[in-house]
């Protein structure tokens, strides 16, 4: 390290989850960014593209073909593009995290199922390990390699994992209904994100086969074996944030009191988790509007007693905890730093 920082290099700068990754980064104390990469806006300032940042960093973006050894890398590439050129990033850092989905499942098989097509680096797969520090905090602190997890999936196993863990629900059904917003579609235009066809619309755009049940069941078999989880997505005018319903039934007879004592015990030391239940007030539930820009998850729930039914409600800001905070707390767990380094930010009120 120089100067006794870190020295990481983000690879794909240009869109949403790379400029939060540097609006993150640049405030860390203990971290550097030597190289910003883009080939479409090779030797442009990055303020450009992230306005934000204006006054902030001289940096400009650099091509990837010429980048340098750091001491991690973070490549924010769209799904699929990771993989191809991954050889060449682990010769030119010792650690990298991939934000992306290309080694966030273990089997082949099963990538190639919800991806579309096979899976180039086959062995690698196995030697990344899950991204999401509340529940493989100890396997991150010893990895060099780290796979993020899709944002609606890490919002979900959060929302499910103590209910799983302590086999206090079924394993199926489970419904996961999923508010989304635009960003989590990534800053390329597309015909979908057409002002006049996004603006004002509730467009239900995968209610089957949502491809992050795959990385949510994955998550749980070492707990309960085979859990069946269903999603259905649906596309809100929200430009950040993520909100899931999700409907469980109860495996055996519980109380709201004893419900409230297991979140206790599994998140009660988490610096990112908030359990949100009040009984007054405007925010009394999960609202993905008030964590914008934070490393937040806050997680509620309703018991309805006749159906044995518990509603899990989470909300995230899919762009940090989705995906660049989520990866800053990676890097921190791996480097040594305190935890909450470079996300302490609160979110504002109103917004």
């Amino acid at each position: 390290m120089k100067n006794d920082k870190l020295e990481v290099t983000v690879i794909g700068g240009s869109g949403y989850v790379g400029g939060e990754l540097l609006r993150l980064l640049l405030r860390h104390p203990g971290v550097r960014i030597s190289q910003v990469t883009s080939r479409k806006f090779v030797n442009l300032d990055v303020s450009l593209l992230h306005p934000n940042l204006r006054g902030v960093t001289d940096l400009k973006f650099s091509n990837p073909d010429e980048v340098r050894h750091s001491d991690l890398i973070f490549l924010a590439l769209p799904n699929g593009e990771s993989m191809n050129s991954m050889e060449k990033w682990l010769s030119l850092s010792e650690k990298v995290i991939d934000l992306g989905a290309d080694f966030r499942l273990k089997d082949a098989a099963e990538w190639q199922h919800w991806y579309g097509k096979e899976h180039v680096l086959p062995d690698w797969l196995s030697r990344f390990v899950y991204g999401l520090p509340e529940i493989y905090r100890r396997e991150i602190k010893s990895a060099r390699y780290v796979a993020g997890p899709g944002c609606e999936a890490a919002v979900s196993i959060l929302c499910l994992y103590p209910f799983i863990k302590n086999n206090i629900i079924k394993s199926h059904p489970i419904i996961i209904d999923a508010k989304m917003s635009s960003s989590q579609a990534g800053s390329k235009a597309s015909w979908a994100s057409h002002h006049p066809e996004r603006a004002g619309a509730i467009r239900s755009y995968k209610p089957t086969n949502h491809r992050h049940q795959a990385e949510i069941e994955q998550a749980f078999r070492p707990f309960s074996g085979e859990v069946a989880v269903s999603i259905s997505a649906t596309a809100v005018e929200m430009v950040r944030g993520i909100l899931v319903t999700i409907h469980a039934f109860l495996d055996k007879e519980i109380g709201e009191k004893e419900i409230r004592a297991i979140l206790k015990k599994e998140y009660g030391n988490e610096p990112f988790v908030r359990i949100i239940k009040m009984n007054r007030g405007l925010y009394r539930y999960p609202e993905p509007k008030i964590l914008q820009g934070t490393n937040f998850c806050d997680l509620g729930f309703e018991l309805e007693n006749r159906t044995s039914r518990l509603v899990i409600i989470g909300a995230i800001d899919n762009l940090v905890k989705g995906a660049a905070g989520n990866a800053v707390q990676c890097l921190n767990l791996m480097s040594g730093f305190p935890e909450e380094t470079g996300l302490e930010f609160t979110g504002l009120h109103p917004v």
